[in-house]
């Protein structure tokens, strides 16, 4: 990392439309503080027809780095000096970072939910057959994350059959992605160990919604869900009935927070403290994640 970045305040900031509901400022304001690093945080609201000239002005303002949220992660790659290989891969960038004028743009979706995925549900990923739900920007950084792990194979479902078989055509090479509609499922789901769900169907303000039929699931399978408003999905709750394994969005957010957060500032991230700032958000307590 240049130096000259640790004399000053650091100027952070993430980038969508809408940005309100963020839970990011609260926890990299709290990364910062613990690590003793004077700057901040801030949401910045964003519209698509601002997105060129926000870009430009993290160059003028001398922001060290921005994450990127919905609807821009797509976008905002025609705007960037450079392309990480991850923003190649994943399709799509939700982290930028400036160095001196010059913006390179990374995924750390796909590292992020592959770490929490492996540290809290399932150790070893290698030869899972693994069931994806939707097709969106998330589902990309995902998958192509999920294939360095070596799983048999990789099922994408989404309610437009071709815009999963056309995501899973991108993987053609590997030979182990294919694409289905979402009434698809019901014939994948008994041979699958880990279904994954990328959709925000189950997300604040429509909790109770369900991405998939939950009379499906079944003892030995794990239920992933990307969603961490609410902390537990009305999928993980059907998932833990039917004798599912479980698995929260909550690690993915902190630990895609957390490789921004290093990037930034060449400081290992107190991932810990992240989670903590972010479980009392919810007024919640360690205690009831497990």
């Amino acid at each position: 990392m240049d130096g000259n970045h640790r004399n000053m305040d650091m100027l952070l900031g993430v980038m969508g439309d809408p940005i309100a509901q963020s839970k990011s400022p609260v926890m990299h304001t709290a990364a910062l503080k613990a690590l003793g690093i004077t700057g901040a945080y801030v949401p910045l609201h964003i519209t698509s027809g601002q997105l060129g000239e926000a870009v430009q002005a993290i160059r003028t303002l001398g922001f060290r780095g921005v994450n990127v949220t919905i609807p821009h992660k797509v976008a905002v790659m025609e705007y960037l000096d450079k392309l990480d290989e991850s923003a190649l891969a994943g399709g799509a960038v939700n982290t930028i970072v400036n160095d001196d004028g010059v913006l390179t743009g990374y995924n750390t979706d796909g590292i992020g939910y592959v770490r929490s995925l492996k540290a809290e549900a399932v150790p070893e990923l290698s030869g899972t057959r693994i069931l994806v739900l939707g097709a969106g920007g998330a589902a990309r950084g995902i998958v192509s994350a999920l294939l360095k792990e070596n799983p048999a194979s990789i099922v994408i479902a989404n309610r437009t059959a071709d815009k999963a078989q056309e995501l899973a055509a991108a993987w053609q090479a590997t030979g182990k992605v294919t694409g289905t509609a979402m009434d698809g499922v019901a014939g994948i789901i008994p041979e699958a160990d880990i279904v994954i769900n990328t959709t925000s169907v189950g997300m604040f303000p429509y909790p109770d919604e369900l991405p998939i039929d939950p009379g499906l699931l079944h003892g030995g399978l794990v239920v992933s869900d990307l969603i961490y408003n609410p902390l537990r999905t009305r999928l993980l709750e059907e998932g833990l009935r039917a004798g599912c394994t479980i698995h929260g969005g909550l690690g993915m957010f902190i630990y895609q927070g957390a490789y921004a957060f290093e990037y930034w500032t060449g400081q290992a991230a107190p991932t810990e403290i992240m989670r903590r700032t972010i479980i009392e958000c919810f007024g919640g307590s360690e205690d009831e994640m497990e």
